[in-house]
């Protein structure tokens, strides 16, 4: 059996994550026993904050439509359900777009919604 020795792949390695660490505060930029865990730490977090994010604009959106409908005089509920009875899909995005940059077309929505949940 041949002999390995890990000089070569470890300092790929530790190349890899140090660069990954370019920017960190202190030896967290330049020492790889400190820069490995920020950069497992970074990685984690950057991957829930992509999920996070998703819910934030969802948020956002929910809030922008309720304010539009309360000043049509529905709740974003009532918004919602009747737009769904009366057939009409169309998603949060769009709806929250409307309610902010075509409040003519949003009040349109809106009445429709009325008229299908009374």
């Amino acid at each position: 059996m041949a002999r390995v020795k890990k000089g070569l792949n470890a300092r790929k390695r530790h190349k890899k994550i140090l660069k990954l660490a370019k920017g960190f505060y202190g030896q967290k930029s330049k020492v790889f026993r400190a820069a490995n865990p920020a950069v497992m730490r970074a990685l984690r977090s950057a991957y829930v904050g992509r999920k996070n994010k998703k819910r934030e604009y969802r948020r956002l959106w929910i809030a922008r439509i309720n304010a539009g409908a309360r000043m049509n005089g529905l709740s974003y509920s009532k918004m919602m359900n009747g737009l769904k009875v009366s057939g009409i899909e169309i998603n949060r995005k769009m709806l929250s777009e409307m309610a902010v940059y075509d409040p003519a077309g949003f009040a349109k929505l809106a009445e429709t919604a009325k008229k299908a949940v009374k």
